[in-house]
């Protein structure tokens, strides 16, 4: 491929074009993509000028960085781990095939030993980053990968990945920065305890040259550019530091060029979690089917560095790898860049090994020659250092902190690489702060109505803006209403989703009538009886970085109303629910940093060994997920211990709206709606039934609801372990996404009608009890939805902390008489039930009314 078929068939801009867009570089106006493609073209004079607006922005980053005329490398050893990848890049060499590596005498994978061995005489260099290189999961290409692993005691390559990152930790001490290729939500769950950073280049967003035969990625499906982009928004989701960045020269067309940079601003903007953005130009290699591809020449690479600089801005951290510039550093750093990247004093670069890597003092010197001082930093940049928790993970956080400048966050000149152990936080349950939210809520209020992070946590407000658009307004549907009532009350099982769609938009006398067809076939499934639950619920912390901009619970260790209960209070609490007639406890908490993975099994045993029968109902999907990546278990082998050690079920939260359009905006850190199927499904597999739920009223549409309950539909018809379906009107007085200007104030009554009368009959048959909620709609509002098809109250409560720090006005606790009237007055009787909705045990019934409506003081006294 020629240089000119490489930079694509755009015409050369004209001169004015160039002027124009120079100008507006120079006076720091915001460029757009057509204007950054005429700037890649800048040459001569122009380049200059290109160049010197890009150190004008680097500087000014540097500065408020806090370090002004300093380039940062990292000192670093390369662990390739595996050569064999899924994969067919058309220009690597790294990868290779197991018939090679045998014939080499080579294994499958490094061995731990290997692995150890670099890492020591790294260490010994003076090395404090293990950059663990890699293919993507060779395991699903090869068989001799699968059983390497196997043999190893390995579920996959990414299980190996963890366990040498935690024994490179322990036994050198120096930092893992992991490069295993294409990751999704749950992988970061699993690898963010072991690396303080993470990696994978972008390299193109230009889809032709994975899709079309010939291309440098085709017949490689991780180079797919939708995948690569979803993996660095789920990086940002996890608060992960992640490095991403360009490769230029490999077929891509300039407008491509500018693409890729646009679609890395967008995910930095999102998320503030790229802590650098690489521009590698391609080299062409032997043996290659690119070889004869031409090498992406200086100036090229001179140009997009000055773009990219522009277009990502003084905060971006800039880096050109050092190797691969044929020694022209002077004019890189004027480009505007501020980082070499890693330089190794021991390994070779094992991407390109035919580019030796310059010496460090070499460096160093040619940056004092252009009016710089070379600093070390450490493998995870200074900025998040600095910034700690959520992007530090308490695992790794030691292990930083030992080799980190506390001030700059560089890498301590005097600091000692030794191995430390890698262990989880000690005393986790330790009681702290707010403990008495649970009722102060009710008498005191909360202390403020937002978190004092609330600009930073949950990514960049104005960004959500514009992705939440859409949802603002509901949308109308012109169906025939009239049609679909009929089907509906025919047989509700056959409504087609116009149908269905047509139900949800109904209102007045269609809204009455549909209302009372959800009723009758309540009637029908379930009959008359309301049923409700005496439990209790129990939150055992409210400490979480997970960013749900729907959450007004959550809060750092350090806000006013931050909270941990103790095992022991946890338990007080259980027993003095059972001596108040309780069949069950609910426990949630915060995704507290320094739980681990373990602390919810621990959480269950102490209820258990306290009140042994006690039901308990505990642990979000998003709990579990968060469990078993910090224990390295599987889902399912995480759900069989939590079983094993007394847990009864799983309520069916951390739901929202199973779209991942409306999830990104209500969450930046939750799990995928793919995930959240996957968790109860597994859980029902196992043996452990759940509730399912549905928050709406935000920034969802009713196309939302239809496809959320299908999805649930759908389950139900697989596994048969859902228990009930919740309806979760949105409490927006104090959820974040409200307080930004994104969020709807709350589904209407006329929304919560339809929703629960729709509820009823889209999951008709396999679902028999729809719950409506008395904390969010109060008595009078659930009353209202016993009649639009609800058969169930949920429960007493006795402590309710979560909609109540969102704003719900109705309080935390409904005595057996307080939710028997609810159903009086909806002309309906009322039964207690257990959690799975068998009947209560007679000694049970009695307790409850014995005390009810004179519960104790629920609260024992914090430690002191």
């Amino acid at each position: 491929m020629t240089k000119e078929a490489q930079a694509g068939t755009s015409t050369a801009p004209t001169a004015n074009a160039m002027r124009r867009a120079l100008r507006r570089a120079r006076d720091g106006v915001a460029l757009d993509a057509a204007e950054a493609s005429v700037l890649f073209r800048a040459r001569g004079e122009d380049l200059a000028d290109l160049t010197a607006s890009a150190r004008r922005v680097r500087d000014a980053g540097l500065e408020e960085a806090g370090r002004p005329g300093v380039l940062t490398y990292s000192q670093s050893v390369f662990v390739p781990l595996t050569r064999l990848c899924r994969d067919r890049c058309h220009y690597c060499t790294f990868v290779t095939v197991p018939g090679k590596l045998r014939s080499e005498g080579h294994g499958m994978f490094l061995s731990p030993d290997e692995v150890l061995d670099i890492a020591r005489r790294g260490a010994a260099a003076g090395c404090k980053e293990a950059l663990f290189t890699l293919g993507d999961r060779p395991e699903d290409r090869w068989p001799e990968a699968w059983e390497w692993l196997a043999a190893e005691g390995y579920d996959d390559t990414l299980a190996y990945v963890r366990a040498m990152a935690i024994r490179v930790l322990e036994e050198t001490g120096l930092l893992p920065h992991l490069n295993p290729g294409v990751l999704g939500w749950t992988d970061f769950q699993r690898l963010k305890p072991v690396a303080p950073s993470m990696g994978m280049m972008l390299e193109t967003t230009a889809e032709r040259l994975w899709s079309e035969p010939g291309g440098p990625h085709h017949g490689s499906p991780d180079k797919e550019p939708a995948v690569r982009l979803r993996v660095l928004e789920d990086a940002g989701r996890s608060n992960v530091p992640f490095t991403s960045g360009i490769l230029l020269g490999i077929g891509e067309n300039l407008e491509e060029r500018a693409e890729s940079l646009f679609a890395l601003r967008r995910v930095q903007r999102a998320y503030h979690g790229l802590q650098e953005v690489i521009v590698q130009n391609f080299r062409a290699k032997p043996d290659t089917a690119m070889r004869g591809m031409p090498d992406a020449d200086l100036d090229d690479l001179i140009a997009t560095l000055a773009v990219t600089r522009l277009v990502l801005g003084p905060s971006a951290r800039l880096q050109a790898p050092p190797n691969l510039v044929d020694g022209e550093f002077a004019r890189v750093v004027d480009a505007g860049i501020d980082d070499w990247g890693g330089v190794s004093p021991l390994t070779i670069d094992h991407v390109n090994p035919e580019r030796p890597w310059p010496q460090i003092e070499r460096l160093a010197e040619h940056a004092r020659n252009s009016g710089f001082e070379l600093r070390e930093r450490l493998a995870v940049y200074p900025e998040f250092v600095k910034r700690g928790e959520p992007w530090l993970d308490p695992r790794v956080l030691p292990h930083v902190e030992a080799l980190a400048d506390p001030e700059t966050g560089l890498a301590r000149e005097d600091a000692v690489v030794r191995g430390l152990p890698w262990q989880e936080p000690e005393e986790v349950f330790v009681p702290s702060g707010r403990t008495d939210l649970h009722e102060a809520v009710d008498t005191e209020g909360r202390s403020a109505d937002r978190r004092e992070d609330f600009d930073e946590v949950y990514g960049d407000w104005a960004a959500l803006r514009e992705q939440a658009g859409p949802g603002m307004v509901p949308e109308r549907i012109d169906g025939d209403v009239r049609a679909a009532l009929a089907t509906a009350a025919d047989d509700p099982t056959r409504l087609t989703d116009d149908e269905a769609l047509a139900l949800l938009h109904a209102d007045g006398d269609a809204l009455e009538a549909l209302c009372r067809i959800a009723d009758d076939v309540r009637r029908d499934a379930v009959g008359d009886d309301v049923t409700y639950v005496v439990t209790r619920n129990i939150n055992f912390t409210n400490v979480c970085y997970t960013g749900c901009r729907f959450c007004a619970f959550a809060q750092r260790r350090t806000d006013a109303d931050a909270f941990t209960l103790s095992l022991d209070q946890v338990a007080d609490r259980a027993e003095q629910a059972w001596d108040v007639g309780a069949v069950e406890v609910c426990m949630q908490g915060g995704i507290h940093p320094d739980l681990p993975g373990t602390a919810y099994f621990d959480l269950v045993r102490a209820v258990r060994a306290r009140v042994p029968g006690m039901h308990v109902h505990a642990f979000s999907p998003m709990e579990v997920v968060n469990g078993a990546a910090r224990t390295g278990m599987s889902i399912r082998d995480w759900l069989l211990e939590a079983k094993e050690a007394g847990l009864g079920s799983l309520p069916g939260t951390a739901a929202e709206i199973l779209d991942d359009e409306v999830r990104w905006v209500l969450t930046k850190g939750k799990l995928p709606a793919a995930t959240w199927a996957e968790v109860v499904e597994t859980a029902h597999d196992v043996g452990l039934r759940t509730s399912s739920t549905m928050m709406y009223g935000h920034v969802d549409q009713p196309r939302h609801w239809l496809a959320h309950l299908r999805t649930l539909a759908g389950i139900q018809q697989r596994t048969g372990g859902f228990t009930e379906f919740v309806t979760l009107p949105f409490i927006h007085t104090n959820a974040p996404v409200y307080l930004a200007g994104i969020a709807r104030p709350g589904p209407t009554m006329r929304d919560n009608h339809a929703v629960t009368a729709m509820a009823r009959l889209l999951l008709h048959p396999h679902v028999p009890h729809i719950q409506t909620s008395w904390v969010k709609l109060g008595t009078e509002g659930a009353a209202r939805m016993l009649a639009s098809g609800a058969n169930d109250l949920g429960g007493t409560l006795m402590e309710e902390t979560i909609s109540r720090m969102a704003g719900s006005s109705y309080g935390s606790y409904r005595s057996v008489r307080d939710l028997e009237a609810i159903a009086e007055a909806a002309g309906r009787p009322a039964r207690p039930r257990t959690t799975l909705y068998g009947e209560v045990p007679e000694e049970r019934v009695r307790a409850a009314k014995a005390s009810d409506g004179h519960l104790p003081r629920l609260l024992p006294l914090a430690d002191a």
